[in-house]
């Protein structure tokens, strides 16, 4: 099954609201701590203070960065072994034209559904349990028709089916590898513990300056809410807007029709 990212217990839509509002409450946190000791001692000062906010927004906006790029090439793993399985796909069903009959005809028919089960368990994420169950029996299928195949007649081009079909399995576990890497965990609980800091040094640097409502803390709130999102869209395959086509995979099926 699906490997479980650290935000998935939220529905993906909740992710941008939730992560607007614990920005705001952090720099609301910041700002009232900086009234209480404006109120404390009169004369507070943070001579170092602005220095302290710019790096931070350097680190967040390192860490971001750094996070988008791992979410992105996940993204693009995902899409080249899509590419590579059908292109696996439809060699071996050309190829089932070369081993002897019944087996052929029965092979052709088994591809012909593992398109279907590949479609689906993309196309209906509750079905990807079963999708997945099925492709692996699938396999044993076609392998056996390979292995009855090869006894039958035992040839050059028999032996060039069973490496194309080997190949397709070979895939089959790529592609899963691929559906199951994530990005991990901690780099999420470091990435919004670096976003609280930031944000409540800048409500708490706003709180000294009598300057809370500033458009750039609100411009800032948006931006870091919506990078976030992003890269929780694009870590979650099959759930959110920023989906690899499956449109290879169509035209193949069409093709098999």
């Amino acid at each position: 099954m699906e490997a479980t990212g650290l935000l998935d217990p939220f529905p993906l839509w909740t992710i941008l609201p939730l992560t607007v509002a614990l920005a705001i409450l952090s720099v609301e946190l910041g700002y009232r701590f900086a009234q209480y000791r404006q109120r404390g001692d009169q004369q507070v000062k943070e001579s170092s203070l602005g220095g302290m906010v710019g790096g931070t927004l350097g680190l967040l906006a390192f860490m971001s960065a750094f996070t988008f790029g791992l979410a992105a090439s996940r993204f693009e793993s995902r899409r080249q072994v899509l590419l590579t399985e059908t292109n696996a796909i439809g060699t071996t069903y050309l190829r089932t034209a070369m081993i002897p009959e019944p087996m052929g005809t029965e092979s052709r028919n088994l591809l012909r559904e593992y398109v279907d089960v590949r479609l689906k368990g993309v196309q209906q994420p509750d079905q990807l349990a079963q999708a997945l169950a099925r492709s692996e029996e699938l396999h044993n299928q076609l392998w056996a028709h390979a292995v009855a195949a090869t006894e039958k007649e035992r040839s050059p081009m028999t032996s060039i089916y069973v490496q194309s079909l080997n190949q397709v399995i070979d895939t089959h576990a790529t592609r899963l590898l691929a559906l199951r890497s994530r990005v991990p965990g901690v780099i999420w609980i470091v990435l919004y513990l670096l976003g609280f800091l930031v944000m409540l040094l800048i409500g708490y640097q706003a709180g000294l300056g009598d300057s809370r409502r500033s458009f750039a803390a609100v411009a800032l709130i948006l931006g870091f809410s919506l990078v976030l999102y992003l890269i929780a869209d694009l870590d979650r395959p099959g759930q959110g807007t920023l989906e690899v086509s499956q449109q290879s995979m169509i035209d193949l099926r069409n093709s098999m029709k």
